[in-house]
């Protein structure tokens, strides 16, 4: 079955991250500027949690809150499920299902070195 370093090696290991002290604006501006739905949040080499546009509407518009004042660490998921290069992506796609969550960090030992999405595993299988 194929793994996530099988999707990363054809989506490309690209991966944008944030930190939480940023305001939720920047956090959409990078989004917009990167093309993607979601970004890692990271305190140092940590990752701490994930932002995505979801929680944007979910957490900041639907609750009356300004991007412009609320802080990303605010509104992010914390402590996300994470997975290894080595997973499945059947795998890949129980936990997303479980936890009800579209984007999985890919961490390599304590290492970032991708991001997966719903889209990118769908895609795959």
């Amino acid at each position: 079955m194929k793994t996530v370093r099988d999707l990363l090696e054809e989506k490309g290991r690209d991966v944008w991250t944030i930190d939480p002290g940023e305001t939720v604006r920047e956090a959409l501006t990078r989004m917009a500027d990167k093309d993607v739905g979601a970004l890692v949040v990271t305190q140092g080499q940590s990752v701490i949690g994930v932002i995505s546009e979801r929680d944007y509407a979910r957490k900041v518009i639907m609750k009356g809150k300004s991007s412009l004042e609320t802080l990303v660490g605010d509104v992010m998921v914390r402590d996300p499920s994470c997975v290894a290069p080595t997973e499945t992506i059947g795998a890949c796609m129980t936990t997303m299902t479980e936890k009800r969550v579209r984007h999985l960090p890919v961490l390599e030992g304590a290492s970032l070195v991708g991001l997966v999405s719903i889209g990118d595993v769908v895609k795959s299988i």
